[in-house]
């Protein structure tokens, strides 16, 4: 029985090279106890590796490995286990400190940080130093029974005097040993990508890297029996791995999220100020009276927003929103929002979902139970005031934005494997330009491009770039996602110093806040934004009407016979070539052939195969069956008619 202790995924960037999925498959193939996945000073990769990890049935250290500093000198890293949500919490905080006392891509933390909270964290000094640290004395006494020295079997010629050094080591620290494997691949097949990574690291070739490249592939998981047979003379290190396994109880389902709530009115809970709030903003869209079936929506929208415990998610974006107006900054929300009556009221979107008929369900649902997404344009000129009066008004321990992973693509990818194989920057050129990295590569590619095949450097270029295609190569900033929180932020996940000034970052991306049902607001640049705001200030400085989004008059004929005539340059949603080539032929008069128009030509339904099979064969291509079945029972549906009567099919 083993538990690999110390593995990185390449989340640690440019110095693991397997993806966490990859990892958690392979250590539940070999039958391991349980495996954690520390990559340097952060949690990158965790909540992929936590999903994959439910589906295999293997338990999943939360770890990180820590960059330490000893009185300002950079000494020997700590690796730190969270046993449950205190040490969780201290393990966030921890690598939060690291990462925003440096610029982005740098840590660094004092030791003696890690001695105050120690509460509910197992360390493991990993790779024993050389030389004598004094100050490693004092941080073993603040994990009492639970700091462990750390041993690796390699095949090197120094394995041996590696062995003894972290003896001597448990010994002076009256601490135990434990086996590890410093694993950076999930099989040795990865190896030579390994070796390319680190070459693009350290900004050289493979071949003149030298002793920065491991000497072998032996830092790859192993099995139990593996790792028993490297330690023969101390089984029990291998066996002591499980100590640390069975005290890690802590899981990412432990996680509680709690969004921001605003400063309430006395006596008011968030659901009733939301209510109160909506109640003044219906008032101001109908002055002559609410309409029976507005109320019956909003009444039904109220239930829900309860229900699910989002009226706080509401409350911000609406205080998000009355800043910008207030600052005369046109702001309109967009996307599935619009079909709320109480985003409408609240003057987060300008569409009247009841006029315009639309399904409220589509933004929020019992049964589907996502977060809600509310997505707000700002003007792009002045977005920057929105984002950071979030800050201001939240504070940077509960506020920051997400982050986005860059991963390679196949030219990028093309061009920094084959500079760390030693090609030339003509024929590196030459390739990306030239090579589809999707599909496989022939002789006349090659030739095409004016390469061999047969020279070894350009297939192991085509086949290693083809494995990096994917892989994280830095962190960089969402395009306007903010997680907001009630409590620290920083104890939930860490955050981060972004390239750009006063920007701060989780170091998760959208995609695993939504599998942790982690509520994000996206605040959006929108150019035209900024164009029609000059546009509504002109008119009332000519004509002295001031209208607003929600007040422009709706439905107006000329609109209309300008996106017939395919004349929508400039306009949001129908400005694309392709919507311009389908204008003309659907010939929108109204609101709803416009939804339609641009249900049909979004690559969103396109590539889902949803386009209806008018379509399809009008393209030459094979009917498909339409998802959605007519309510009419076999009888054409309005989307039917329309498109059958344009295309004349």
């Amino acid at each position: 029985m083993y538990a690999e202790l110390l593995c990185r995924s390449n989340y640690s960037f440019l110095k693991g090279a397997s993806h966490p999925e990859e990892l958690v498959c392979r250590a539940a193939e070999l039958g391991l106890s349980a495996l954690a996945i520390c990559d340097d000073d952060g949690l990158y990769g965790l909540v992929k590796a936590h999903l994959e990890a439910k589906e295999r049935g293997l338990k999943l250290l939360i770890a990180s490995s820590m960059t330490l500093t000893f009185d300002g000198l950079p000494g020997p890293g700590v690796v730190l286990y969270a046993e449950n949500p205190a040490g969780y919490a201290n393990l966030s905080s921890l690598i939060s400190e690291s990462r925003l006392a440096h610029p982005k891509g740098e840590a660094g933390l004092d030791w003696q940080r890690l001695a105050t909270k120690s509460d509910g964290l197992i360390a493991v000094l990993a790779r024993p130093p050389v030389d004598d640290w004094p100050q490693l004395h004092p941080l073993a006494e603040a994990y009492p029974g639970r700091f462990y020295v750390g041993v690796a079997r390699h095949l090197d010629a120094d394995d041996e005097a590696k062995v003894a050094r972290a003896g001597a080591w448990a010994t002076a620290l009256d601490v135990p040993l434990l086996a590890h494997n410093e694993v950076h691949t999930h099989t040795r097949e990865r190896q030579p990508l390994q070796d390319v990574l680190t070459a693009i690291r350290c900004g050289t070739t493979v071949s003149k890297a030298g002793t920065l490249l491991f000497p072998n592939a032996e830092r790859t998981l192993k099995s139990p029996a593996e790792m028993l047979a490297l330690f023969p003379d101390m089984p029990e290190v291998v066996g002591r791995t499980l100590e640390v396994s069975d005290a890690c109880q802590f899981s990412l389902d432990q996680l509680r999220y709690q969004f921001s709530e605003e400063a309430l009115p006395p006596g008011l809970t968030p659901m009733k100020y939301l209510v109160q709030l909506t109640e003044e903003g219906l008032r101001t869209r109908y002055p002559p009276g609410v309409p029976d079936d507005v109320r019956r929506q909003i009444l039904k929208e109220f239930q829900l927003i309860e229900a699910l415990d989002y009226p706080g998610y509401f409350l911000a974006l609406w205080d998000i929103v009355r800043f910008a107006r207030e600052r005369g900054i046109l702001c309109q929300g967009r996307g599935s929002a619009a079909n709320s009556a109480v985003c409408f009221a609240l003057g987060i979107t300008s569409i009247d979902p009841v006029r315009m008929g639309l399904l409220f369900e589509r933004f929020l649902s019992m049964e589907r139970r996502e977060p809600p997404d509310i997505d707000v344009d700002f003007e792009h000129a002045r977005r920057e005031e929105v984002l950071q009066y979030v800050y201001e008004k939240h504070g940077r321990h509960r506020a920051a934005m997400v982050c986005e992973h860059i991963c390679f693509r196949g030219r990028m990818a093309a061009r920094e494997v084959g500079k760390a194989l030693g090609l030339s920057l003509d024929q590196v050129d030459r390739l990306a330009k030239s090579v589809d990295f999707g599909e496989e590569v022939g002789a006349s590619q090659l030739h095409q491009a004016g390469l061999s095949v047969n020279d070894l450097a350009v297939r192991q270029t085509l086949a290693l770039a083809r494995q990096l295609v994917g892989m994280p190569r830095h962190l960089s900033i969402h395009v306007g996602g903010f997680v907001i929180t009630h409590g620290d932020l920083t104890t939930l996940v860490p955050v981060e110093n972004g390239s750009m000034e006063q920007r701060t970052v989780v170091q998760w991306e959208k995609d695993d806040l939504s599998a942790l049902n982690i509520l994000k607001v996206d605040l959006l640049a929108l150019g035209m934004l900024t164009v029609i705001s000059r546009c509504l200030s002109l008119i009332e400085e000519t004509t002295g009407r001031a209208w607003t989004m929600a007040t422009i008059p709706a439905e107006d004929p000329s609109v209309y016979d300008m996106l017939c005539d395919g004349d929508s340059i400039g306009t949001f949603q129908v400005e694309s070539r392709a919507q311009m080539n389908m204008l003309p032929r659907l010939k929108p008069r109204c609101f709803y052939d416009l939804v339609i128009d641009v249900a049909i030509v979004r690559p969103g339904p396109i590539q889902g195969d949803m386009v209806h099979p008018y379509l399809k064969r009008r393209q030459g291509k094979e009917a498909v069956t339409f998802p959605c079945p007519s309510p009419g029972h076999g009888e054409p549906d309005e989307l039917e008619k329309i498109l059958g009567r344009t295309l004349g099919v």
